[in-house]
């Protein structure tokens, strides 16, 4: 519990530095004219969202389910992740066609701003980072800092612009950069995006291979077949399985689910299971119901 509590505080540190670049950045942005810092501080945005929704995750896990919500609020998770990434990919659009125009129509930048906004939104990542690093934390902590971790290329790539434009007079350095970070913000934003939605449809989890699965419980003791196999996700982390299994003749039923839960526990890392044991009798009457 105590683990869970530091992890929890390390990550709301995490996101309280990183709504705060963000802020700093896109309002530095607007005023510096910056089209990077523009596209860095939503890039920043992602991290939030990715920091939001692990230290939600930590804290939802704690929460007790009621009768109307069987699985308490895990949903929220990847509903806020749908809202997040279309919000994303909004903005690189946006950033793409003012991109554009700026190569016909060079834009003036305060890059004297644009360098130091950069170099603090940098700090920041650093100070998340040294926070995070724990390869003993949960899933969804080393998700959240890999996201971190690659948000060091964005603020980068500002430095970097801002730096070329104040030696060498580059005006489009700030363009080059702003495509940079549209170029890393697209991808995960549509491979979140790709994730949330197949949870919402209850999709098979990405790493469970059906048939796998299949043959691992086929080759329980007791068991004579399976059919009605569900997998699907709640939550990042958290799958969950239903199926009918027919057990043969004689076999005793609670060693059966003992051994079916630890199948799926352990080669899996499904935690939650329900299975319907039925009789080699039933097999006909089962089918005939479900094609």
């Amino acid at each position: 519990m105590r683990d869970t509590r530091t992890q929890r505080r390390r990550l709301l540190i995490a996101l309280g530095l990183a709504a705060a670049v963000f802020v700093v950045e896109a309002l530095a942005a607007v005023f510096a004219n910056s089209l990077a810092l523009l596209a860095e501080a939503f890039h920043v945005l992602v991290d939030v969202a990715a920091l939001g929704i692990a230290a939600t995750a930590l804290w939802l896990a704690g929460r007790q389910a009621d009768e109307r919500r069987t699985f308490g609020l895990l949903r929220l998770e990847i509903l806020g992740t749908v809202l997040n990434t279309v919000l994303l990919l909004v903005v690189a659009s946006v950033v793409l066609v003012e991109g554009l125009r700026r190569f016909s129509e060079p834009s003036q930048v305060q890059s004297g701003l644009v360098l130091l906004v950069g170099v603090v939104g940098l700090a920041s990542n650093g100070i998340s980072i040294f926070l995070l690093r724990d390869p003993h934390a949960s899933l969804v902590v080393r998700a959240a800092y890999l996201d971190v971790l690659s948000d060091v290329v964005g603020s980068a790539a500002v430095i970097v612009s801002a730096l070329a434009t104040i030696l060498a007079g580059r005006q489009l350095a700030d363009t080059l950069a702003a495509f940079l970070i549209v170029a890393l913000i697209v991808p995960r934003a549509v491979t979140l995006l790709r994730e949330a939605i197949d949870v919402l449809l209850e999709a098979t989890p990405r790493g469970v291979d059906l048939e796998v699965l299949r043959r691992h419980v086929l080759a329980c003791t007791g068991v004579s077949d399976i059919h009605d196999l569900h997998v699907w996700t709640i939550t990042s982390g958290m799958n969950v399985l239903s199926a009918h299994v027919i057990v043969h003749a004689g076999a005793d039923p609670n060693a059966v689910l003992d051994e079916l839960e630890s199948c799926l526990r352990g080669d899996f890392d499904i935690e939650h299971s329900t299975f319907q044991l039925e009789s080699e009798d039933r097999k006909r009457l089962e089918r005939a119901g479900h094609p």
